[in-house]
């Protein structure tokens, strides 16, 4: 038997995996589809995170830093956000000299960030399984975990599976769902004027669009737009789409160029109502999903995964069976009312910058300029940004 069994292999599972086969717990982690390697001169894949600087530490105290530092990985140094109500001169301006750090995080491919945590995981010492899982039962010493290959028992089972968590279903933890009625588009652009490390954000009427800078000089977008002007923007032919994103962007570098396919997904929100049930711990998407307008997904999750390794870990070192209630509720109380902070503030972004036209919303959007003129306001969302505040474990200081 061994003492944790981890349902899904992406950054979330393959970290929390790491982390705790470093503590010394036996884990397996069960992922039917492992990413392929990544062809060293191949040009960057739309698909990208953006981490934050308590990312950073917890994947260097993970042992995956090493897998993602390297030619691909790009820090930004500045953001600039603004509204389209405003002139972009008047941009919120956030600058890692402002705090003293090197940078305010960095952006990398999704699949890079999976491949060093899955190595990290092994060399850790943790068993990667490729089957696929389909159900569960708890007992009172240990779950029995159904995979199409066979059955396998674990003290704690962890679910890391997504939005779409079989794991919550399995165990009844049910979960609020909504639809943001927008949907994000995604690519790759070349731009006129180089990007300076620096991320741009505009927010819009119908939507908010984000051009993230790339290690090779291109830019990820990320365009989260209403439903219908999500579907208009990708009719258009690619020319077309660039002359829009580069008005949708003001011009802020410049003429664009598609130079990667485009694809679009629905937007919707998650909240479990419990992310822990009897030796089951729920992690990332599968507890909580958030409008990407931040890009917190990937930080939340990867805060979750170290959260609930120092529980377990200190748990275990003081005689605690690894899937203990009280051990599980104690990472679900620390984590719920962070995440909800989070989730809290991302929705009155998107409420009131980018869909609100009452006086509040007006308000909300002349005072980004406003907070440029107050170091200590600035300050303190560079450290929101630096994910460097609120009650973080250990290995995120």
């Amino acid at each position: 038997m061994t003492d944790v069994a981890i349902i899904g292999g992406g950054p979330v599972g393959a970290c929390a995996g790491a982390l705790l086969a470093g503590a010394g717990l036996s884990v397996t982690l069960i992922e039917p589809h492992p990413p392929a390697p990544i062809p060293p001169d191949s040009a960057p894949e739309v698909r990208v995170v953006a981490l934050s600087r308590a990312s950073e530490r917890t994947l260097r105290a993970a042992g995956a830093w090493a897998g993602v530092e390297g030619p691909r990985l790009c820090a930004y140094e500045r953001m600039r956000i603004w509204h389209e109500s405003r002139n972009r001169t008047d941009a919120l301006v956030f600058d890692a000299a402002d705090v003293g750090e090197p940078n305010l995080g960095y952006i990398l491919e999704s699949r890079l960030l999976q491949l060093a945590l899955l190595e990290a995981f092994t060399a850790a010492g943790g068993e990667l399984r490729r089957c696929a899982f389909t159900g569960l039962e708890v007992t009172a010493q240990a779950v029995v975990v159904g995979t199409d290959a066979g059955e396998l028992r674990c003290r704690l089972l962890l679910g890391a599976d997504g939005m779409d968590s079989r794991v919550r279903a399995a165990a009844s933890l049910s979960a609020t769902v909504g639809d943001y009625q927008q949907s994000a588009i995604v690519a790759r652009v070349a731009t006129e004027r180089r990007h300076e490390n620096t991320a741009w954000q505009r927010f819009m009427k119908d939507g908010t669009l984000a051009l993230l800078p790339l290690a090779d000089g291109s830019s990820s977008i990320v365009w989260s737009a209403d439903t219908r002007k999500a579907e208009e923007l990708m009719a258009l032919s690619a020319t077309e789409f660039a002359a829009a994103l580069a008005r949708g962007a003001d011009h802020a570098l410049g003429n664009t160029q598609l130079v990667s396919e485009r694809f679009a997904f629905p937007l919707r929100r998650l909240r479990a109502q419990r992310y822990v049930a009897e030796r089951v711990a729920l992690l990332g998407d599968a507890a909580h999903v958030v409008h990407p307008l931040a890009g917190q997904g990937v930080n939340l999750g990867l805060l979750d995964a170290a959260a609930l390794a120092e529980v377990v870990a200190q748990g275990v070192r003081t005689g605690e069976d690894p899937g203990a209630l009280g051990l599980l509720r104690a990472y679900e109380r620390w984590r719920r009312s962070e995440v909800a902070l989070m989730a809290g503030a991302i929705e009155v972004f998107d409420r009131l910058l980018a869909h609100g036209t009452g006086p509040l919303a007006r308000l909300a959007q002349a005072g980004l300029a406003s907070v440029n003129r107050s170091q200590e306001l600035r300050r303190f969302f560079i450290r929101r940004a630096l994910g460097t505040s609120g009650e973080l474990p250990r290995v995120a200081r």
